[in-house]
């Protein structure tokens, strides 16, 4: 019996430290004295916890693609905000103000974004009171 229970506890401790893992912290990842200001078209949007991920095209300054991610909030959270999971749709063109990863991808946690009916909605990002410095 007590090698059952030592495995019951073992296989807890292993999902509880792999979600641990699975959830950052914003200042680990994002950079919130910089900000990036990306406006392109939504390729790909996960709906799921513990964040929404937002996927587009953005034309680099010759012209060409660049696929960016753009980390949300919770779907509860957006969900609170005004958004559904059907708010995105694949070809829309969206403005996503937000804060880069700190790894030089091209990848931000957004913090607004400009919908295409022109509605400006909070995007429940991890730091969503941090305010973008101006230049």
């Amino acid at each position: 019996m007590n090698s059952k229970v030592f495995v019951l506890i073992a296989g807890l401790v292993a999902l509880t430290a792999a979600r641990a893992a699975a959830h950052h912290s914003f200042a680990a990842e994002f950079d919130a004295n910089k900000q990036v200001k990306l406006t392109g078209h939504v390729t790909k949007v996960e709906w799921q916890n513990p964040h929404i991920w937002v996927y587009l095209d953005v034309k680099d300054d010759h012209g060409a693609p660049e696929r960016w991610q753009c980390e949300g909030g919770a779907p509860n959270t957006l969900t609170r905000n005004g958004w559904s999971k059907d708010t995105l749709k694949i070809g829309d063109e969206i403005f996503i103000d937000g804060f880069p990863a700190k790894d030089g991808s091209k990848t931000c946690n957004a913090r607004v974004v400009k919908l295409p009916d022109g509605r400006t909605v909070f995007a429940g990002s991890s730091n969503g009171d941090a305010l973008p410095k101006k230049p």
